[in-house]
């Protein structure tokens, strides 16, 4: 069974921030979310955690290992760097998508994203003692995306299809087993997943083949952190590659058929 802990991060009054005394250069806003994000993802990450831009007003993080005193710390550090502070909604569930859910609804009983007088919540509960498989990772990425988009479309329809076969993947996993997908870059998108079997990644694969027209190949990892379980899952899709498969497990699945 999987135990995965989300933080959500959300800018405080940013859309009003953004426009007042009056409308900021969209290059200046750019940049500083750009930037805000970065400092996040090193925090979290120098902790083991994985943290994803989303919306960029809004992140979310993968933080088993990180308690209160971690996320007190993180809030201080964007409040001496920018112009603009953060709130924080943790929580804990075997499906990830009920952690963001609950995570959520903390911050928003605070008050809403645009009011003013909400400054800096943190709000959640953390995992109380971290087991060494909590936390199951897949690192999905496109068959020959080089071959089939970058070497043969311009970047701009490259980059529609890959977003294609994303939408399709994160939708398809959400609804079906209440993970969490996020696009990483290139033709890569990491899955935080609740436990799934073979047979899970391979019907998903197959969904977004016949939806999107985008191959994937899939490699799974469990640990005790983000970064232990998406650094097996980064071994198990090489597996891929060497094997020629599509869905590696970096040890064996703990659901079987």
């Amino acid at each position: 069974m999987t135990t995965t802990q989300v933080t959500l991060v959300q800018i405080d009054n940013y859309g009003p921030w953004t426009v007042t005394p009056e409308p900021r250069r969209e290059m200046d806003l750019q940049t500083m979310q750009s930037r805000l994000f970065a400092d996040v993802a090193q925090f979290v990450g120098s902790r083991d955690g994985y943290a994803f831009f989303t919306r960029f007003d809004n992140m979310v993080a993968v933080t088993n290992g990180l308690d209160d005193r971690d996320h007190e710390r993180l809030q201080a550090t964007i409040r001496n760097r920018y112009p603009v502070t953060i709130s924080l909604g943790v929580s804990v569930a075997e499906r990830p998508i009920d952690a963001l859910e609950d995570a959520t609804g903390r911050i928003q009983a605070a008050g809403s994203a645009q009011d003013h007088s909400r400054t800096e919540v943190l709000a959640g509960e953390y995992v109380d003692v971290p087991g060494d498989d909590d936390l199951s990772i897949a690192h999905f990425d496109v068959n020959d995306a080089t071959g089939k988009y970058t070497d043969q479309l311009n970047e701009f329809d490259s980059f529609i299809r890959i977003e294609q076969g994303y939408a399709a993947l994160m939708k398809h996993l959400r609804e079906e087993h209440g993970a969490l997908s996020f696009f990483v870059g290139g033709d890569n998108i990491i899955s935080v997943c609740p436990d799934m079997a073979e047979a899970d990644y391979r019907a998903a694969i197959d969904h977004v083949g016949e939806a999107a027209g985008v191959d994937f190949k899939v490699g799974v990892g469990r640990g005790r952190s983000a970064h232990e379980a998406g650094f097996a899952a980064k071994h198990a899709l090489e597996d891929c590659r060497y094997e020629g498969t599509t869905v590696e497990f970096a040890s064996p699945p703990a659901i079987t058929e």
